[in-house]
């Protein structure tokens, strides 16, 4: 089945966790954010795009219809990093992230057949169209901010992920990647989806 939008696959460790490491993640978490904020010194849109080359794609689409494969390349890897950061932020695994792939957190873009699959004019207005995908994002995030803080609590406490914080916070980092897919990554021209599933 073909992929049309960003789709994110984060493997939740549930059971057996590190309570010392979820206690003092935000001390852990601290030298990978400092990497992330290293790459995106020219280009930062937001914690879920850092370092995400954008302005030459959405000049070589306008010009000349394409979407240059090693940026693709780097984007994709970039994207798949910020995950892992994030998935580790937000106590989802105990894995320190690597700045290499990791089988257990994957994000899976749309075939844009080298830009042939993308409007050339489209990436001008994205940012746009998508000012209700933020606003519904902000909210996304404000709740899974506060289900952190309880899911954080709970797993230093017992070693177990809440399950009744899993599906949010799991859905709001895949709903950002797909809004960073339509609106920084460039990778799709359909609109993301408001669910949390992504469906």
């Amino acid at each position: 089945m073909a992929v049309n939008q960003v789709e994110t696959h984060i493997n939740v460790q549930v059971t057996d966790r590190n309570r010392a490491t979820v206690f003092f993640r935000g001390i852990l978490v601290f030298p990978m954010v400092i990497f992330l904020a290293s790459l995106s010194s020219a280009t930062h849109i937001g914690m879920y795009a850092s370092g995400i080359v954008m302005v030459p794609v959405l000049l070589t689409l306008l010009f000349r219809g394409k979407y240059p494969s090693y940026i693709l390349t780097f984007n994709h890897a970039i994207i798949e990093l910020n995950t892992r950061v994030t998935a580790y932020a937000l106590f989802l695994v105990d894995d320190y992230p690597s700045i290499e792939r990791n089988q257990n957190i994957a994000v899976m873009f749309p075939d844009v057949e080298h830009g042939r699959k993308l409007s050339r004019g489209l990436p001008l207005v994205k940012w746009l169209f998508a000012i209700p995908l933020y606003i519904v994002g902000a909210f996304y995030t404000v709740i899974a901010v506060l289900l952190t803080i309880f899911a954080w609590l709970h797993t230093s406490v017992t070693g177990t992920y809440p399950g009744t914080a899993l599906n949010w916070v799991v859905g709001t980092v895949g709903y950002w990647n797909r809004v960073a897919g339509y609106t920084a990554l460039l990778v799709t021209d359909d609109y993301p989806s408001f669910s949390l599933s992504g469906k």
